[in-house]
């Protein structure tokens, strides 16, 4: 089998075996058949070298690509030797001592307790029943910290109104259950109660203004607005996610089960959480005691609730 048959097998085994989601899938597709492009001589995957994977990481360095957008072509091209390893198809795998270049991670953006309780009682002059269903958007965004995609994807029968939880079908199509309060209890009682106005399907649990499964980039412009409004910067849903899981953190919730809540496979992602918390915490202290380095009298009288 030649070089574009491999990437073919390959492409097919991430998205059937490994489920990946289709954004992935179309994004380790194009940087394998750009490392292939760039390797001309190379007919199929044994002719692949750690040289020359390096080589392809310099050249697209050299075009001004971002660190970032380097790190997950090698990624794509790691996981490409990797499988063609457990399929027999080379003896060494050249990708294990292919190196990323290191990524800076910046603490993601919170909001303080304050901010998010005035996001999620936002209320809309537009149409009563688009209201009500953007009440009960932005409540469980951050009752249960779970993904814009999760929560589109969502479907009446996942939701147990007596138990307060929510079926969530997170990346990899794992599945957890994901508990909510009762304010995110009461907004999505009050929103099904008038869905059938507007709704065109029966499955979806959260429908758009034409009636079918609402579309992602309507929840994020939902968001944009009503972040902008309320706190002045213009979030994404993804910070009501990350105060879900600062504000869990900060309660006294277990590492585990906030790892669990979130759907991340690995806790060094949930870790990240911490660090805010730290931040959060040295912040408050510098602005508070009398005796913190840089600290005066004005910095005290000022709030240290800003976001950070």
């Amino acid at each position: 089998m030649n070089l574009e048959g491999q990437v073919t097998d390959f492409v097919a085994y991430i998205r059937d075996e490994r489920k990946r989601s289709a954004n992935t899938v179309t994004a380790y597709e194009s940087d394998v058949r750009g490392l292939c492009d760039y390797l001309t001589e190379a007919t199929t995957v044994a002719d692949l070298s750690l040289l020359s994977l390096r080589a392809w990481l310099a050249d697209l360095n050299t075009r001004g690509q971002s660190r970032a957008t380097i790190a997950r072509k090698a990624a794509a091209a790691r996981a490409f030797t990797a499988w063609a390893k457990r399929r027999g198809l080379i003896d060494q795998d050249p990708g294990v001592r292919l190196m990323s270049p290191v990524v800076p991670k910046p603490l993601p953006t919170i909001l303080t307790s304050s901010q998010a309780h005035e996001v999620v009682s936002w209320k809309s002059d537009d149409d009563p029943v688009i209201s009500t269903r953007d009440t009960a958007i932005l409540e469980m965004l951050y009752a249960t910290g779970i993904r814009v995609s999760e929560l589109c994807g969502a479907n009446i029968s996942d939701v147990d109104m007596h138990r307060h939880v929510l079926l969530v079908r997170g990346k990899g199509n794992k599945e957890r259950m994901v508990p909510f309060g009762i304010p995110a209890s009461e907004a999505l009682e009050k929103w099904m109660q008038v869905r059938n106005q507007v709704a065109e399907v029966d499955e979806a649990l959260f429908v758009g203004v034409r009636g079918g499964r609402i579309d992602p980039r309507a929840v994020r412009t939902l968001v944009n607005v009503v972040t902008l409004q309320t706190t002045g910067q213009r979030l994404s849903p993804h910070a009501l996610r990350h105060s879900a899981a600062t504000h869990v953190l900060e309660g006294g919730a277990d590492m585990r089960v906030v790892q669990e809540l979130l759907g991340h496979s690995s806790m060094s992602t949930t870790q990240r959480y911490t660090h805010v918390s730290v931040e959060r915490l040295k912040r408050t202290f510098e602005l508070a005691h009398p005796r913190a380095e840089g600290s005066n009298e004005v910095d005290r009288d000022q709030s240290s609730s800003g976001l950070i």
